[in-house]
């Protein structure tokens, strides 16, 4: 019939009709047969990869974003980490509903410090530190990507952010004095030291080699240029000896060492060392608190110790470990020091503290009259000098 189709079944050997694809084509074999097919793209490539949309701040803050966001469960709000060495980002602050890490409250570049150091986190207000998380939500790191990055390059023109971690891991560094400056791994501080040149050089604190010249990974002390380290080996050091006791390991340098550390960005804080914080030697400044005489006569018993009178506790001022009444003892009442038994004994008592039970007077030892038992070699030695003999006491 004329002007009209009539419709043929498809042979055996008729192509079949290809799956649509994602764009809507119903074309047969291939989407590059469709006529729509955008002009601008390569044939073929036809996955356009979507771009996601930078992270919004715009919920209340008991939502699960703004939980998130501030570290309500666990993790560090700045750097979004929570699997970190501690000596790496310092201690996890946790108050008030926020989590941050040390260290990352340090390097933030929209935080300044308006309070004392016993408000908010080391002197970080609170307030302060939920408006840089908002700042932050939408910078993401140049390193993993990811938002929440608040350290800035201090370069010049270097427009990198990144997190402390990511940062610390890629070979950035942030210093911990003056206005805590942070560096890429491009505008980082390096050392430049002439050393002797050595076919290995072990770390002088894990004993493992190191690299063949200064590095991020490897430093050496500017003071005596032998010295070389780990730069996880010399933090950790830092980190337990603190200002007042960290020097090179080898040349004991104070002054210089500590200066291009700092530079360097090894973090020393400024307190006691760890070894006095943790009652490492708790037991070295114990006293005594009884009497050992033989016989105590306190009707209180060996316990007692009172500020004067005849109760009054007095340690031996040789050694400290042993302690008497004043009456137990016979001791004056206006006696300062006491000497227990063994220490008269081993003769470590001073001459001037020496007891009228001593001895003979003017038989004990003195500067001016040496011992008994060298008196023969010390009279010859004065004679052969030409000094007098010393009179020898009888």
């Amino acid at each position: 019939m004329e002007g009209t189709l009539q419709s043929q079944p498809l042979s055996a050997s008729a192509p079949a009709l290809a799956p649509a694809p994602r764009g809507g084509c119903t074309h047969l074999n291939s989407p590059k047969n469709c006529e729509t097919q955008p002009r601008s793209l390569p044939q073929g490539k036809w996955k356009i990869r979507r771009q996601r949309r930078p992270q919004q701040v715009t919920e209340a803050p008991g939502s699960r974003q703004m939980q998130h966001l501030w570290g309500w469960n666990g993790v560090c709000g700045l750097c979004q980490r929570a699997d970190v060495d501690p000596e790496l980002v310092g201690e996890l602050c946790r108050q008030d509903g926020l989590c941050i890490h040390e260290n990352c409250l340090y390097h933030a570049s929209g935080l300044s410090q308006r309070g004392n150091d016993a408000e908010g986190f080391y002197g970080f207000l609170f307030p302060d530190i939920r408006q840089e998380l908002k700042r932050v939500a939408q910078k993401r790191c140049c390193i993993c990507r990811l938002p929440g990055a608040s350290v800035t390059c201090r370069g010049r023109r270097c427009r990198r952010i990144f997190h402390f971690p990511c940062g610390s891991e890629r070979g950035c560094v942030s210093q911990f004095f003056g206005e805590f400056r942070s560096f890429c791994w491009q505008h980082r501080p390096v050392q430049r030291v002439r050393a002797a040149p050595r076919e290995q050089r072990p770390c002088l604190i894990c004993l493992e080699a190191v690299a063949g010249r200064p590095c991020y990974d490897t430093l050496v002390c500017p003071a005596c240029a032998t010295a070389w380290f780990h730069r996880r080996c010399i933090q950790g050091q830092a980190l337990s000896s603190a200002l007042h006791h960290f020097c090179c390991p080898l040349c004991r340098d104070v002054a210089a060492f500590q200066d291009e550390m700092f530079r360097l960005g090894i973090k020393i804080p400024d307190r006691d060392a760890a070894w006095e914080l943790d009652g490492s030697f708790a037991d070295l400044y114990e006293q005594r608190g009884s009497c050992d005489a033989g016989q105590c006569l306190c009707p209180a018993g060996r316990q007692q110790a009172e500020e004067n009178g005849p109760w009054r506790l007095l340690r031996c001022s040789s050694c400290g470990s042993r302690g008497t009444h004043q009456r137990c003892s016979a001791v004056e009442e206006d006696a300062e020091s006491w000497h227990c038994s063994d220490c008269s004994d081993a003769g470590t008592v001073p001459p001037a503290a020496a007891g009228p039970d001593s001895g003979p007077s003017g038989a004990g030892p003195s500067r001016s009259a040496p011992a008994p038992a060298t008196w023969a070699e010390e009279e010859a030695a004065g004679i052969s000098e030409g000094h007098p003999a010393p009179q020898v006491p009888r």
